[in-house]
C-alpha cells in the first residue's frame, strides 16, 4: 500500500513539475489540462499516506512534496472557483439597454445530431451563433437558421476546422483570416446592435498540441497572441469566442488576457467545463468567451449535450460603459510583450 502511494504520488509530482516547464511540446503542455484531477489525486495520496505511513524524515519529506505540488495546482485553478473574486461584475439591469447574446458549439464533425443542436439554438435564442468543426453536411443541416439569422459567414471545411457564423445583427468589416496556418480560418467582424453600438467579434478555433494535430503548441499560442495584440490597440467593445483548445488557467490563456486586456467571465464563477461531454471525470474548460471591460454579465451557462464531445456555451452580456471604472483590465508588462513577440515570431 505505502509503495503504491509513493509511486502514484511521484507520478503526480512529476506531472506538476512538467506543467511548470515552458517547453511547448505536446507531451509537456498536455499537463496544463488536468490540474483539477491531479490536485484531487495529490490530496487522496496525501490522506492515504497519513493513514498508513509513519513519521520518519522520509515520510515527512514525501508529504511536504505532495503539499507543495497540491498548492501549485490549487493556485492555478482557484481563480476559477467561487472562492475567488469575480472578474466580471453581474449586471444589475434586468432589461439591459444594449444586450448581446452569443452562443457557440463545437459540433464534432463526424456526428450528425443536428436537430438537437437546432433545438438548443431555438431555446437559447441568441443574437449570434457560431458552429465549429462544420463541413458541407453541417452547413446544409443548419441552413434553416437563415430564416432568423439573415447575416452569415459560412466557411465549411472537411478538416474539422470549418466555421459557420450566423447573426441576426448586421455584420460589417467581415474578414476571414488564416492567421498562422493555411487551413485554420478565423472570422473577424463588427456586430451592429439595434442602438447603433458596434462590437468587434473574433471567432477562433486554433489547432491543439496533440499527436494527431501538431507536435507543439506554437501555432495555437501564436494565433491567440496575434489576436490579443490587435485587440489591445482597438478601442471598440470586443468579444472573443471559440474553442481555443486550451484551458482557462494555462500560462498561454493568462498571457492572452494580459496582452489583449480582455476579461474572463468565468473567474470567480466556476470552471464551466465543456470537454469531454461524455466523460464527467475528465472535463476541461476549452470553450471560451473573453470580452472588453465595458461589458457586465447577465448570464453565462453551459448548455445541455447534443451528441458532440463538447457542450455548447451561451453568454448574455450587457454593454455598460461605466463598468470600465469598476472592472480594471489586466495589463502586460515588458516580459509579457517580449514573450508574445517571440511566440509569434517562432510561428510565423
Amino acid at each position: 500500500m505505502e509503495t503504491g502511494l509513493l509511486i502514484v504520488g511521484g507520478v503526480l509530482a512529476l506531472a506538476t513539475a512538467l506543467a511548470l516547464w515552458r517547453r511547448q511540446s505536446w507531451w509537456v503542455r498536455i499537463f496544463d489540462f488536468p490540474r483539477l484531477q491531479i490536485a484531487g489525486g495529490l490530496l487522496l495520496v496525501l490522506l492515504g499516506h497519513l493513514a498508513v505511513a509513519g513519521m520518519s524524515g522520509w515520510d515527512m519529506a514525501f508529504r511536504a512534496l505532495l503539499l507543495g505540488c497540491l498548492a501549485l495546482q490549487v493556485r492555478r485553478i482557484l481563480p476559477y472557483t467561487r472562492l475567488a473574486r469575480v472578474e466580471v461584475l453581474q449586471s444589475e439591469q434586468r432589461q439591459p439597454r444594449e444586450p448581446l447574446r452569443l452562443m457557440f458549439a463545437n459540433v464534432l464533425q463526424p456526428q450528425h445530431r443536428s436537430e438537437k443542436l437546432l433545438e438548443l439554438i431555438r431555446e437559447a435564442d441568441p443574437d449570434v451563433v457560431l458552429a465549429l468543426e462544420t463541413d458541407d453536411w453541417w452547413a446544409q443541416q443548419l441552413a434553416p437558421l437563415a430564416g432568423r439569422y439573415p447575416h452569415d459567414v459560412l466557411l465549411p471545411q472537411d478538416n474539422t476546422y470549418g466555421m459557420l457564423l450566423y447573426s441576426r445583427l448586421p455584420l460589417h468589416d467581415v474578414e476571414v483570416s488564416y492567421l498562422i496556418e493555411p487551413d485554420i480560418p478565423s472570422i473577424h467582424c463588427t456586430l451592429e446592435l439595434p442602438t447603433g453600438l458596434r462590437v468587434r467579434l473574433h471567432c477562433l478555433h486554433p489547432r491543439p498540441p496533440a499527436p494527431a494535430e501538431h507536435p507543439d503548441s506554437v501555432p495555437r499560442d501564436a494565433e491567440l497572441l496575434v489576436v490579443g495584440k490587435a485587440i489591445k490597440g482597438d478601442p471598440m467593445p470586443t468579444v472573443v469566442m471559440g474553442d481555443l483548445n486550451d484551458v482557462a488557467w494555462s500560462h498561454t490563456s493568462s498571457l492572452f488576457r494580459r496582452i489583449s486586456g480582455l476579461l474572463d467571465p468565468r473567474r470567480g464563477r466556476g470552471f464551466y467545463n465543456t470537454f469531454h461531454a461524455a466523460h464527467w471525470l475528465v472535463r476541461y474548460p476549452l470553450d471560451h468567451f473573453f470580452h472588453s471591460n465595458d461589458f457586465k454579465l447577465v448570464e453565462f451557462k453551459r448548455l445541455p449535450a447534443f451528441g458532440s464531445d463538447h457542450f455548447p456555451v451561451y453568454i448574455h452580456l450587457s454593454h455598460e460603459p461605466q463598468a470600465q471604472a469598476e472592472q480594471p483590465e489586466a495589463h502586460a508588462d515588458g516580459k509579457d510583450q517580449q514573450e508574445a513577440r517571440e511566440k509569434i515570431d517562432e510561428a510565423v
